[in-house]
């Protein structure tokens, strides 16, 4: 029971795809500098496609040791980090992905692969509670953990047992309520299920170059999409030549 003086409801920081960019990682850690978060949920991909994958992992193991210390719920792999270990480039749809892919993983130190080995969860996927809310954390989906990601016309999986699904991989940000069908009269036979995807921090995709996060509020399930302005210019000047243009033009207009 909850007792006299205790929040009626606690805050969740949601984070997925950092990709390497540690302005953009530092923009949101600022952004949120004085909420007291009882949890984060972090959905994959924290590597790849920037150039500081070593410096997020980094300060992903000095926020674990210090304000995010028993904190941190879900630690999911993405696909990134899958193909850091398992090299399986054919899965990635051009060539330039397929050179990037493997300069990061040049570039991963020993004490980095080691955290994405050890500290992440390897399946992609990951059952947890919320203040009594059954929720889910994928990468992907149900039906691809890593490569296929929900969407609103296309949710790949039944999620009818969960209260709130938390997904990234798009690097688009989207809130949404699907309804299932049940036998429960009392809810009028119909089951609400909140889809959350908190956008990309390190490479959104939605047509906004800023950082996305979000955050969710256990007692009313109130979601927040959030966005914070970041130095992107200063993230591009550090990509080598040998590097697709492309990976760094994107990032001036979120495309």
């Amino acid at each position: 029971m909850r007792e006299k003086g205790e929040p009626l409801e606690e805050k969740y920081l949601i984070l997925s795809d950092i990709h390497g960019n540690v302005s953009a990682f530092d923009s949101v850690l600022a952004d949120c500098r004085d909420e007291n978060f009882a949890g984060v949920i972090l959905l994959g991909d924290c590597i790849d496609y920037g150039m500081r994958s070593n410096e997020i992992i980094q300060k992903l193991i000095r926020l674990n040791e210090t304000i995010w210390k028993g904190r941190i719920l879900v630690n999911i792999w993405g696909n990134h980090e899958k193909l850091a270990v398992d090299k399986d480039l054919e899965r990635l749809s051009s060539d330039r992905g397929r050179v990037m892919a493997e300069y990061t993983a040049r570039h991963l130190s020993s004490e980095s692969m080691a955290y994405i080995q050890d500290e992440m969860n390897q399946e992609g996927i990951q059952k947890f509670m919320i203040g009594g809310w059954k929720c889910l954390a994928v990468h992907g989906s149900a039906e691809d953990h890593y490569w296929k990601a929900i969407t609103l016309d296309n949710l790949r999986g039944d999620y009818r047992e969960y209260d709130m699904v938390f997904g990234g991989h798009s690097h688009y940000s989207h809130c949404f309520t699907q309804f299932y069908q049940t036998e429960d009269s009392r809810m009028r036979n119909k089951k609400a299920v909140t889809f959350v995807n908190p956008g990309s921090v390190g490479q959104p995709r939605n047509q906004n170059p800023c950082a996305q996060y979000a955050v969710v509020y256990s007692g009313s399930r109130r979601m927040e999409l959030r966005a914070a302005v970041y130095d992107v210019a200063y993230e591009q000047s550090l990509f080598p030549d040998e590097i697709d243009n492309f990976y760094k033009s994107r990032l001036t207009c979120g495309v």
